[in-house]
């Protein structure tokens, strides 16, 4: 009896596991329906109107978010795991902006004297925690040794139009790499955030190079230097070869440029 029932606990969280839905295909769903690409493909608006009357499909996945189990979590795979938080990170979002939808121009806006920034903000639940934004972006997808990834803040989205683009599908592990260096081609061949000048010879980039060049300089695929991330991307960027090379060394000077925060929502 006793081996028995030692069977069914192990077997749980197993089948817990099994369970979840690594295609997030609700989530899937709502981004197809609700996330508007602009034409050539680097951008993209958010019908947040639209996001408001399938509310109901969103906290039914927002909860599917919540439910999971940090043991569960912990068995995953590397793949997995990160999918699962960039989606986290994404659908939260814009359940934050819905809250104080319509109205709200730009999620700044929503910081006030006890939260100081609507990142810090903990309005849901996650892996068993109270949890805020910067928790999954900062204090687990960027946590030293979990995944050093830098292209992931192509993948997360802050409501902005500054933001690199919220993507018109959900990221799923059999897909990720494919996904994010995708995502990273489309925010560097955006000419209105990033861009090679070549007759003054100046690089002109979204000042999340500046924010987080550390994570470009020492992440995967960042090789030591800023220079050589975006060097990877001169195609991309506009520069021909010879630039890609002076880029790499750092002959190139870099220009940030402004951070547009208005909301990401579609032109009425």
């Amino acid at each position: 009896m006793r081996l028995v029932l030692a069977c069914a606990l192990c077997a749980a969280p197993l089948a817990a596991a099994a369970e979840f839905d690594h295609t997030h295909r609700a989530w899937n769903a709502l981004l197809e329906k609700h996330v508007v690409v602009a034409e050539g493909g680097e951008s993209s608006r958010v019908d947040y109107a639209g996001f408001a009357a399938d509310r109901g499909k969103l906290q039914t996945y927002l909860d599917a978010l919540s439910a999971l189990e940090r043991p569960v979590f912990e068995r995953w795979s590397r793949a997995e795991r990160l999918a699962f938080l960039i989606n986290a990170y994404n659908a939260f979002t814009v359940e934050l902006v819905l809250r104080n939808y319509p109205g709200l121009g730009s999620i700044r806006d929503l910081g006030n004297v006890v939260f100081a920034s609507p990142w810090k903000k903990r309005f849901f639940t996650l892996l068993g925690e109270p949890q805020h934004l910067d928790g999954i972006e900062h204090g687990m997808i960027r946590a030293p040794g979990a995944y050093d990834e830098p292209r992931i803040h192509f993948a997360v989205n802050c409501a902005s139009i500054g933001c690199p683009m919220l993507r018109e599908e959900a990221y799923v592990p059999a897909r990720l790499d494919a996904q994010l260096e995708e995502q990273t081609a489309r925010f560097l061949s955006d000419r209105s955030r990033n861009r090679y000048d070549a007759a003054r010879g100046v690089l002109e980039v979204s000042r999340i190079f500046d924010w987080y060049a550390k994570d470009f300089a020492t992440g995967v695929g960042g090789i030591g230097s800023l220079g050589r991330f975006l060097a990877r991307y001169a195609d991309a960027l506009g520069a021909g070869a010879q630039a890609r090379e002076r880029i790499a060394t750092g002959a190139v000077p870099v220009r940030f440029l402004d951070y547009d925060w208005r909301l990401n929502d579609i032109p009425r």
